[in-house]
């Protein structure tokens, strides 16, 4: 089964300051591990960014992607402006012109990005890993980021009515497929 690596969100505006996500350093270590993982198995990775009229405005310091992340020239990058990545975006022809089966997710925010574009992949009929310790949020002031990261991990799991299922595996657990 063909699969392909999303990182979503990891944008300077979520990554550092007062809004940084939860754990956020290791979470981006463990998410570039994935990734050379990734390209070493031909698997082709979608840096997603967000954008707003706030802190993620397009080319703004805050929207750019956070330099810990290991990117590179050929990753595919796909702007968004909802929390699915699939709305209004040209993810789902990206994915279908290279013949990509199914999706491993990883990024932020757990909450918003993560929920809503691994609800909307499995309506769309792709089977999904989400990367239990590669998904970060911040504190909602009812919740902290650790129990709301776990209770999306757990909750997501227990999606079926789509058909396909979310798979969860640690990050240094996950088998990379091309």
């Amino acid at each position: 089964m063909k699969s392909a690596l999303l990182i979503i969100d990891l944008q300077v505006a979520l990554c550092r300051g007062d809004e940084a996500a939860f754990d956020i350093e290791r979470v981006i270590e463990r998410i570039n591990a994935v990734t050379a993982r990734a390209r070493a198995a031909g698997v082709p990775v979608f840096v997603i960014q967000h954008e707003d009229a706030g802190p993620l405005r397009h080319g703004s310091p805050g929207w750019q992607v956070d330099d810990r992340l290991d990117t590179r020239g050929d990753d595919v990058r796909v702007r968004k402006t909802a929390t699915d990545a699939f709305h209004r975006t040209e993810l789902q022809a990206l994915l279908q012109a290279r013949a990509v089966e199914r999706l491993i997710v990883c990024g932020l925010q757990s909450d918003f990005c993560i929920d809503s574009t691994v609800r909307r992949a499995l309506a769309l009929g792709y089977p999904v890993v989400l990367l239990s310790d590669a998904h970060s949020t911040i504190d909602n002031g009812v919740l902290s980021a650790a129990q709301i990261v776990a209770h999306h991990t757990q909750t997501l799991r227990h999606v079926d009515s789509f058909g396909p299922r979310v798979t969860t595996v640690a990050a240094a657990d996950l088998r990379i497929e091309a």
